[in-house]
């Protein structure tokens, strides 16, 4: 339970956000997307033109609007021939809303305008940079909501050239950011990445990165540590992405192909702090087997060993 300090944090942030993105989209102008239509007649003209036969009573529920409210709107729509009703044959006292074809086309002009306002709004950032605004979207529906955010064209692949690169960058840049860990976590990345290109065994190593449009959104690696033991190393899932269950599927490919190489069982070394990735881990049947407390990365620690029993995980 968030104390009443940082409660009050969360919520400016929110507010702050919503000054910022209503004044970013203009709902603030006296018409929505240079018309003078209100932000509620629109979405009522969508609603309308993108369910099948709705009821009055449907976008009173759905929109949280008052019921006097919008039978205003829907009258404002009859009037300018936006709108006709059909009487309900299972109840007469109600009616479904269809547009008419003057409906129709006055919705279609409005989603082009809206679609033309929102790339203006999007052109100026990079392809990766917009990538990652969809994820973090999406997180904020899947959370203020009750859809799961939606995995999408999620992508895993194979290393190639550049990707170790990236690896050792978005480590560094992350747990810099999210726990302050200083460059020496960097550099043990590069290390191990270094170590993966130079002794890469094919038949019982890999990397895999995680691709959406075309974008690296997450890694993991599995590295040989015996005969029978191998070791999941470097899970990695941008913060865009988390909740998307990109950080799921990286583990299952990783567990799929251990399996494929006769491994018996998997370690993995991570931080007690770590919480995101140990719940994953422990998801899929990892087990901690071992804790100590430790000074690195410019941070106190509690470092812990964790293991799959590949056979008894079956």
């Amino acid at each position: 339970m968030p104390s009443v300090r940082a409660a009050d944090q969360h919520i400016s942030a929110v507010r702050e956000f919503n000054r910022f993105y209503t004044q970013k989209i203009g709902v603030l102008r006296a018409g929505l997307l240079d018309t003078d239509y209100t932000l509620t007649e629109v979405r009522v003209l969508y609603e309308i033109a993108h369910r099948q036969r709705p009821l009055a009573s449907d976008l009173v529920r759905d929109l949280a609007l008052d019921a006097g409210y919008l039978s205003r709107i829907l009258a404002k729509f009859v009037r300018r021939g936006w709108l006709k009703r059909e009487r309900s044959g299972e109840d007469a006292r109600k009616s479904h809303l269809h547009l008419t074809a003057k409906g129709r086309a006055t919705m279609q002009a409005l989603d082009v305008r809206s679609r033309d306002e929102i790339g203006a709004l999007l052109a100026p950032l990079p392809r990766e940079q917009q990538v990652k605004l969809q994820g973090h979207l999406h997180n904020v529906q899947s959370l203020l909501g009750t859809q799961p955010a939606r995995s999408g064209d999620l992508l895993l692949r194979e290393h190639g050239p550049g990707d170790m690169g990236w690896i050792v960058q978005q480590h560094g840049e992350l747990y810099a950011q999210e726990y302050g860990w200083n460059t020496d976590f960097e550099a043990l990345v590069a290390e191990i990445c270094a170590k993966f290109l130079r002794e890469l065994d094919r038949t019982c190593e890999r990397c895999w990165i995680a691709e959406r449009n075309g974008i690296r959104v997450g890694c993991i690696m599995l590295v040989r540590h015996s005969r029978t033991i191998a070791k999941l190393r470097l899970l990695l899932v941008d913060p865009s992405q988390r909740g998307m269950g990109v950080g799921n599927k990286l583990v299952e490919e990783c567990l799929a192909f251990a399996r494929a190489a006769g491994y018996r069982k998997i370690t993995l070394w991570t931080q007690s702090i770590l919480s995101a990735a140990r719940k994953l881990y422990e998801g899929h049947g990892f087990r901690k087997v071992a804790a100590a407390p430790h000074e690195s990365f410019g941070a106190k620690l509690v470092a812990e060993t964790w293991e799959l029993d590949l056979h008894r995980d079956r």
